[in-house]
């Protein structure tokens, strides 16, 4: 009985000392998305990207195009890039990158910003003329 009760309070005592995993993975999910909402409220033009990726230099080129220069987080270049990721998907509803954010609103992806551009509506959300911006 004596050793029953050593091993319960060595286990409880154990269990008290040790980080949980559940708890570790919690406090990172909330510091990224602490991070994007910091983020996107502090640059005009905030985008998630990965340094590889084709539709983010693409979308990246737009706003050269505009001559603006976006805060721009390269996701594969960052520990913790994933948890930047997920946190995203939470909040935007997909995993994709690049994700495109203009003066705090989402405006989306490569393709959505491509399209923005051209419809001159991105002009619109920075506030520039279409005529101080080079043609794509």
């Amino acid at each position: 009985m004596k050793c029953g009760i050593t091993l319960t309070l060595f286990v409880l005592t154990a269990s008290l000392c040790l980080p949980s995993s559940a708890a570790a993975d919690h406090s990172s999910s909330d510091a990224a998305a602490d991070f994007v909402k910091k983020t996107i409220s502090s640059h005009k033009i905030a985008i998630f990207s990965k340094s590889y990726c084709p539709y983010c230099k693409r979308a990246k080129a737009v706003f050269k195009e505009l001559n603006q220069v976006p805060y721009v987080v390269e996701l594969d270049q960052r520990e913790d890039g994933w948890n930047i990721q997920d946190a995203l998907s939470g909040m935007v509803g997909r995993r994709t990158v690049p994700q495109v954010f203009i003066n705090g609103k989402h405006i989306g992806g490569s393709d959505d910003t491509v399209e923005a551009y051209q419809s001159g509506d991105l002009a619109k959300l920075l506030g520039i003329a279409e005529e101080d911006s080079d043609d794509l």
